[in-house]
């Protein structure tokens, strides 16, 4: 090979050595020219197809949210005025609906039906006998001038005319206890509404004060809803609630009074709240409500542009065509809406659909929509 070397021209080895020099400058030079470029181009492929949307201003309903008891608004306690009488007779139930003097119960009535003879007959016994002494007084007074008879005897004739009217008066209020006794005999309801309970039993005998029933008045149901005392300033009297009962029901109610106790214990109020209607409500139910305390002005996005991740809600804004991920508060829902507080404004592009399956700096497409023709890029 140096033989061979030895014979090559030098013009010819100068020739071939600028033929290789120039072919490795020109490889290297394409080489770092192609990874420069490769480098260089982004990724024109977009990660989803999109549609857009922006935030809206509505006005949201502001909402007090409460926890409470469905109670009857009154409830009166029946009981007897008979003592030691048997109850021959029980008309109504538990859940029956009542109006005001409707016969409840009755009681056998016999011993008080023979005290009331004897003291109608006492009574007209009692009335004779005045009878009588007032004729014997008035006989008296018209002998008073003659000398027939002393002023000591009629005064005796008076005195016993005087008698016999005070013991006709007693006669007749004896009377008149048996007739209220034998009248306690009969229990009337004292106004309409639906029997709550029910303690009266045919053949049982009970003593004067006895509860036998207890009404619910009117049928008229409340809800007590307890208010912590920081939120009281908030309620007025006439505010409309919304009222829903463990089974569903939606009830409405306006609030009738606040309590003027605190509760030392939970540091809650009672607020009571009457029930326009109280359907299929029963006292005693636990129930949640609502105070309507009025509206605000807010931004709100459709529901389907919220994503949620890392117990934080996100949404996209698109610029240049890529997503940007922003982290935001929510508050209220309405329907398919939901309350922005925080994190956005009115007038940025917001990926509607789709959102679910972004990361951030994810390139999109675009598709046609409402909202596409009102925004910038």
């Amino acid at each position: 090979m140096p033989q061979f070397n030895k014979h090559i021209p030098s013009s010819i080895k100068k020739f071939l050595l600028f033929i290789v020099s120039v072919t490795l400058i020109l490889v290297v030079t394409f080489k770092f020219s192609y990874a420069d470029k490769s480098n260089s181009l982004p990724n024109q492929t977009p990660a989803l197809t999109v549609t857009l949307t922006q935030a809206q201003r509505i006005n949201l309903p502001l909402k007090l949210a409460v926890n409470g008891n469905i109670a009857a608004w009154q409830e009166a306690i029946i009981g007897s005025e008979a003592n030691g009488l048997r109850l021959s007779e029980v008309l109504v139930n538990v859940g029956d609906v009542v109006k005001k003097g409707q016969l409840l119960a009755v009681f056998a009535a016999e011993t008080i039906e023979a005290d009331l003879a004897q003291a109608k007959a006492s009574l007209a016994e009692a009335e004779a006998t005045e009878a009588e002494a007032k004729s014997n007084a008035d006989r008296a007074r018209t002998l008073l001038n003659t000398g027939a008879m002393s002023n000591q005897q009629i005064g005796q004739y008076t005195t016993a005319a005087d008698t016999a009217k005070a013991r006709t008066e007693v006669a007749r209020a004896a009377v008149n206890v048996q007739q209220i006794r034998l009248k306690n005999t009969k229990i009337y309801a004292p106004d309409g509404g639906v029997i709550s309970a029910r303690n009266a039993t045919e053949g049982a005998v009970v003593g004067s004060g006895s509860e036998l029933f207890r009404l619910i008045r009117q049928g008229r149901l409340e809800w007590r809803a307890e208010v912590i005392s920081s939120d009281l300033s908030k309620i007025k009297v006439g505010m409309v609630a919304n009222v829903q009962t463990a089974d569903g029901t939606s009830l409405k109610g306006k609030v009738r009074k606040v309590s003027p106790m605190v509760d030392t214990q939970t540091r809650n109020t009672i607020v009571y709240v009457d029930l326009l209607d109280s359907g299929t409500a029963k006292a005693g139910m636990f129930a949640k409500g609502e105070f309507l305390l009025g509206q605000s002005s807010t931004l709100a996005v459709p529901q389907q542009t919220l994503v949620l991740r890392d117990g934080f809600a996100y949404v996209f804004i698109v610029k240049n065509q890529r997503a940007k991920q922003v982290k935001v508060q929510t508050g209220r829902h309405v329907g398919n809406l939901v309350e922005i507080i925080s994190g956005i404004d009115i007038n940025q592009p917001l990926v509607e659909t789709g959102a679910a399956f972004l990361s951030d700096n994810d390139l999109v497409k675009i598709v046609s929509s409402p909202y596409i023709k009102k925004i910038i890029l």
